[in-house]
């Protein structure tokens, strides 16, 4: 193996990743597999999953890849349907040795006195509770039983830095991202267990697309104008561009004395300044 395969390689391990139909999840799971893992797709609906396998099988170097490519229905707001999800993956490709927290999304903007407070309980839920707490929970205690040493990477934000105006649970939810990465990672590192995040700019997908984008004119909202004004690089991010700290974050060669950090991958929107 040359020194970047040695560094890099994921030849023989399993990653599971939630919130597996994402985007972002999908270019996380192309880097995985690219660099040789086997990624099993954990996700709430089957048929977003599956669509998500087919797409990754219909992209350059990944034609034969379906024995590698696991897809598994599972309510990451649930212990049990966890650690079910944890032996289906471990009876198709081997038990993971990574796991991504890639579950969550918004729903809707208010006011602060408007708050639908069951929806916000929703929110809460699904990028805190699902996307990371009951996933993190079980699979570290599957890893401390077994002896595994793992590697969490968990999806914080750009609100776990700055409010975003009218998204009052996505923010609280993914401020609380970070504090757990590092609490967790704190607890787990006597079991060799590694966490850390990843704090994704502004890239186009499902959830936040209508926010920044008009539908009908195809034009940036104002809230699109705002996030580009804000931006240096000026432009949206590339779900590629999330790979390679990806790799970076996941790999014991290259990064396992780091654990606990969040890394902003956001075109400098949190160095923006006038």
């Amino acid at each position: 193996m040359n020194y970047l395969d040695t560094m890099f390689s994921y030849e023989g391990k399993t990653v599971a990743i939630t919130g597996g139909g994402g985007a972002i999840a999908g270019a996380m799971s192309e880097a995985f597999l690219k660099a040789g893992a086997r990624v099993a797709l954990w996700g709430h609906r089957l048929e977003s999953v599956e669509a998500a396998k087919q797409r990754l099988l219909g992209l350059p170097g990944l034609e034969g890849a379906a024995s590698r490519i696991l897809t598994v229905v599972v309510d990451a707001n649930s212990e049990e349907a966890v650690r079910n999800a944890l032996e289906l993956t471990d009876t198709g490709l081997g038990g993971p040795q990574v796991l991504v927290n890639a579950a969550g999304g918004n729903k809707g903007k208010s006011s602060f006195v408007e708050i639908d407070v069951p929806l916000f309980e929703d929110i809460l839920k699904l990028n805190l509770i699902a996307g990371l707490v009951v996933p993190t929970k079980v699979t570290a205690a599957y890893w401390i039983e077994r002896g595994i040493k793992g590697n969490i990477i968990n999806m914080a934000s750009m609100s776990s830095y700055i409010p975003l105006s009218g998204v009052w649970a996505y923010g609280a939810a993914k401020a609380a991202v970070i504090n757990l990465t590092m609490a967790c990672a704190k607890e787990f590192a006597p079991a060799g267990i590694r966490v850390n995040g990843i704090a994704p700019g502004f890239f186009i997908g499902k959830q936040n697309k209508a926010l920044l984008i008009d539908e009908k004119t195809n034009e940036l909202t104002q809230r699109g104008r705002d996030v580009m004004a804000h931006t240096p690089f000026g432009r949206f991010g590339d779900v590629s561009e999330i790979a390679g700290v990806s790799l970076f974050l996941a790999s014991d060669q290259a990064a396992g004395f780091v654990t606990g950090v969040t890394v902003p991958v956001d075109g400098g929107y949190l160095v923006n300044n006038i």
